[in-house]
């Protein structure tokens, strides 16, 4: 199978830059009364995430003009460097430590997190592996083990910060994989259900956890703290109608829901461009995965199809997650909205992602390996 040489995904491509201007916006008319009472500056935020997003669509050009095999052969790399990134986290001198979590670390001045580095390590070294063992004749039990076991040496590290949204995308995105280079569903059942009697376990043992998955299984008994920011998500949502507000006319950023330009910014698109601004962020995303799924497809060689398929999943599951969490459908998990939110570790991560998607899309061939 020869594969043609040819221009990136265009539509793709446009989404991401839509989904960015979006972020930008939106970020802006969410932060810009909190800046201008913490920092006396309305632009504070708007000029950092702007800033990122420049540095972001850089990675992403270069990226998408390098050969994705490249990425392969530096996998094992980049992964034993998010472990040693993940490690420094945890050091009490060294991690930064915001709401009881330390996730962060601060290097010239700049703060980032290791764990999104570490969501784009693993998915590259697993179809690595996968699409190595693809040829060999190994029992599907021993395929399975070495995925499990370099990415539950990234989550167990991601537990102790604690990030326990973040451990289940991660976790998602492997045995999504798995299943596609043809896992016996019965092994996967296994390891699925072990996760779960874990995030059981996890949940149990950490009492805020504990009162984030309590609001919404039995709200009526949920704390009015617990409950809070979801509930003010919903309350800014309603108000929103058919077409909103207007931009910049939201009440739930003027104090009363609590991170509205990080986690929450969909709340805030839904008060300020009602159900319309809604339904246009959630058909970007869903684009995203289409174009997505067809370059998987499309690729190559395997590397291409389980890198692609893990990329697109890992970015449209987290935002189908942060959509349920703000209408209130499941319980707080602290991850961002890709591409959208405030933050500068996700936006640049993401856009790499994007480039990769991109690139492989470059050396599609017309009928793919799973067509």
């Amino acid at each position: 199978m020869i594969s043609r040489r040819l221009s990136h995904d265009k539509l793709l491509y446009g989404v991401s830059l839509l989904l960015v201007l979006v972020g930008i916006v939106m970020v802006y008319s969410a932060s810009a009364i909190r800046a201008q009472e913490k920092y006396d500056d309305p632009f504070f935020f708007l000029k950092k995430q702007l800033l990122w997003a420049l540095i972001g669509l850089a990675v992403m050009f270069w990226a998408m003009h390098r050969d994705y095999r490249t990425f392969q052969q530096y996998a094992p790399l980049l992964f034993f460097c998010s472990l040693l990134l993940l490690g420094l986290v945890l050091i009490p001198s060294i991690g930064i430590k915001v709401n009881n979590a330390r996730r962060w670390l601060r290097l010239f001045g700049i703060s980032f997190q290791p764990s999104e580095l570490a969501k784009l390590s693993i998915i590259l070294l697993v179809a690595r592996l996968l699409a190595k063992s693809a040829d060999r004749e190994e029992q599907s039990a021993k395929r399975l083990l070495v995925p499990l076991i370099v990415s539950g040496l990234v989550c167990s590290l991601i537990v102790f910060q604690p990030h326990f949204g973040m451990v289940a995308i991660l976790l998602c995105a492997v045995l999504a994989l798995c299943f596609m280079a043809g896992i016996r569903l019965g092994h996967l059942s296994a390891v699925a259900l072990g996760a779960m009697a874990l995030a059981v376990l996890l949940v149990w043992t950490h009492p805020y956890a504990l009162e984030r998955v309590m609001t919404r299984l039995d709200p009526s008994h949920a704390s009015p703290k617990a409950a809070h920011q979801t509930n003010q998500a919903i309350v800014a949502i309603g108000p929103g109608g058919l077409l909103g507000r207007g931009l910049g006319d939201s009440f739930g950023k003027l104090g009363y829901l609590p991170e509205s330009h990080t986690e929450f910014i969909f709340a805030v698109v839904g008060e300020e461009t009602g159900l319309a601004g809604t339904l246009l962020v959630v058909c970007l995303f869903g684009v995203l995965l289409w174009r997505g799924t067809r370059i998987a497809l499309r690729a190559p060689d395997l590397f291409g199809t389980y890198a692609a398929m893990g990329i697109t999943f890992t970015i449209v599951t987290q935002a189908a997650v942060n959509f349920g969490v703000v209408v209130g459908l499941l319980p707080i998990t602290g991850l961002p909205l890709p591409l959208v939110s405030f933050g500068g570790t996700s936006l640049v991560v993401t856009l790499l992602c994007i480039g990769i998607l991109l690139s492989i899309s470059r050396h599609q061939t017309a009928k793919g390996r799973f067509a």
